[in-house]
């Protein structure tokens, strides 16, 4: 395994990450379980979840996952030897209506409250790094761009007041370091400018999506992480495993998008014909596409972990073998080639 530093801490994280919003929902709590003790045989310390989990999102599973990885924590004892990352849940429509009643912000109180459950659910005392999972404000995120103004923000919790919130969990003992999550480079240098002039907790990561599909961060975000220390923490780096090449002539039984077709946000036409070539790129050097995917975003020099899931040990193996694999001059050259026939096709 290979680490980075968590951001400007001084915490060592695996480059790959394990991500868990599968946990109580396609991964029964055993199987979660041979997943995390795998992922540690492997030399992967670092574990990302959220209150918000398991996902698709729904009242009769919220909290699922924290829950399966805190049954994993009290039966094995190795709350030492993992880095835990959480998400309090932003606003939002209905699908977030079953959390503290759909008032979900980024507030002193909601904070505290959201937190102590989590920390509850995953029978621990700390979280090593507590990320606000999207933003309050309504911006360019979740697959959206053109950005629109928005003329009912005079009730949104000031940033100011939200790293106030965390600076008070901080020292209590309850966080270690803060992250954001799907958030723009705006609103990223809104928290990095605020904790500097009124010295409060500064952000050490970002959650975004990125991929080969998704390169966007590259655009304004990759700056941000190079300058000011803010490392990517890279979500869907196989677009929903869209990039394993899986969906491109079937619907394979049980996997995600068979089961939950609207989260399309890979799967529109010029996804799929970008898909489609880098899976024949991949096939051409005799690797496997998932691994072909994952080990581009695994070399990107803004990143600090990249966020796998599996729903099966057959792919975890293979997932967290790519940080093994390291890619050609000739493969990395044929990617951008492929990237500027089909820029960005799901942001």
């Amino acid at each position: 395994m290979k680490y980075n530093k968590l951001g400007t801490s001084d915490i060592d994280v695996s480059r790959i990450c394990l991500g868990t919003m599968t946990y109580g929902e396609q991964n029964t709590e055993q199987e979660a379980h041979q997943q995390l003790d795998y992922a540690l045989e492997q030399g992967v310390n670092f574990i990302d979840t959220a209150e918000l989990y398991a996902i698709p999102p729904r009242a009769e599973t919220y909290g699922a996952t924290e829950q399966v990885i805190g049954s994993w924590l009290k039966k094995r004892g190795k709350r030492d030897d993992i880095v835990l990352a959480s998400k309090i849940a932003g606003p939002g429509p209905d699908w977030v209506s079953h959390i503290r009643g759909g008032h979900t912000r980024f507030d002193a109180s909601n904070i505290s409250h959201a937190l102590d459950d989590s920390l509850q659910r995953l029978q621990t005392d700390y979280l090593d790094l507590y990320q606000l999972h999207w933003p309050e404000r309504k911006t360019n995120y979740f697959g959206k761009l053109g950005y629109q103004a928005d003329d009912s923000e005079a009730a949104l919790t000031p940033v100011f007041e939200t790293l106030q919130a965390l600076e008070k969990e901080v020292r209590a003992g309850k966080i270690r370091y803060i992250g954001l999550s799907n958030e723009t480079p705006w609103g990223m240098m809104q928290f990095i400018w605020m904790a500097r002039v009124l010295d409060l907790p500064a952000i050490v990561t970002v959650q975004n999506p990125y991929s080969l599909l998704n390169r966007t961060y590259e655009v304004g975000c990759a700056e941000i992480s190079h300058r000011e220390g803010v490392g990517l923490l890279a979500y869907s780096p196989l677009g929903f495993g869209v990039l394993s090449g899986k969906y491109l002539d079937a619907e394979p039984a049980g996997a995600r998008l068979t089961r939950w077709p609207h989260y399309a946000r890979y799967s529109n036409e010029q996804a799929v014909a970008a898909t489609r070539e880098y899976v024949q790129l991949a096939r051409r050097y005799q690797l496997d596409p998932a691994q072909m995917a994952l080990a581009y975003v695994n070399t990107r020099p803004f990143l600090t972990a990249n966020i796998i899931g599996a729903t099966d040990m057959q792919q975890l193996k293979n997932n967290i073998a790519s940080i093994e694999l390291e890619l050609s001059d000739d493969v990395l050259d044929e990617i951008e080639a492929i990237h500027r026939r089909y820029p960005n096709p799901s942001p």
